[in-house]
């Protein structure tokens, strides 16, 4: 029983491992080129709005009020109108996700700091600080640049996420080989 769950694991090691070099292929082909990226995280959003539709459409059949079923039309109306703007017109789309981007990270950083101060006593609370400092700077390179960095900051952020996920899973799963060793 104990040597089929080792090969078990084993073989769920070594899948991990091939997922985690493709993650980190993807990641560094992601940041080489941003726009392209950029447009495929565009063009998925579109579609996963689209998808959100077809779910408020369904649920408001399945509403027992008037009402209810109205608002989930109008919000799958919603839904699905973005959703085909945005698969139509994926430059518009992306520059939309970049301005997106750099208002979440704008508000990031300011609650940063309300957070870093609030407390501020506490050890470890310059870290916040710092954090907040480098989140609004990414915040204001974004927008000083918009709508231009459009066709960088999405596509980017994404590749380095993606990177950075191949890496962990990478070190994750030898590290389960090694224990398996």
């Amino acid at each position: 029983m104990e040597h089929a769950l080792r090969t078990d694991i084993r073989r769920a090691a070594t899948w991990s491992l091939a997922l985690s070099a493709l993650m980190i292929v993807t990641g560094l082909l992601a940041i080489g080129i941003p726009m392209i990226a950029g447009v495929a995280v565009t063009l998925i959003v579109g579609w996963l709005l689209i998808a959100s539709a077809a779910l408020h459409f369904v649920f408001a059949w399945r509403s027992g009020h008037a009402s209810a079923v109205i608002w989930e039309i109008l919000l799958g109306l919603a839904y699905a109108v973005i959703g085909f703007y945005v698969l139509s017109n994926p430059a518009v789309g992306l520059a939309s996700l970049t301005f997106a981007v750099a208002a979440y990270l704008f508000i990031e950083g300011i609650l940063e700091f309300v957070l870093a101060f609030q407390i501020r006593p506490a050890p470890g609370s310059g870290w916040l600080l710092v954090d907040g400092v480098i989140t609004l700077v990414l915040a204001v390179m974004i927008w000083s640049t918009w709508p231009s960095s459009a066709t960088w900051v999405v596509g980017t952020l994404v590749g380095i996420s993606m990177l950075f996920s191949g890496v962990t899973r990478l070190m994750l799963s030898l590290a389960v080989r090694r224990i398996l060793a």
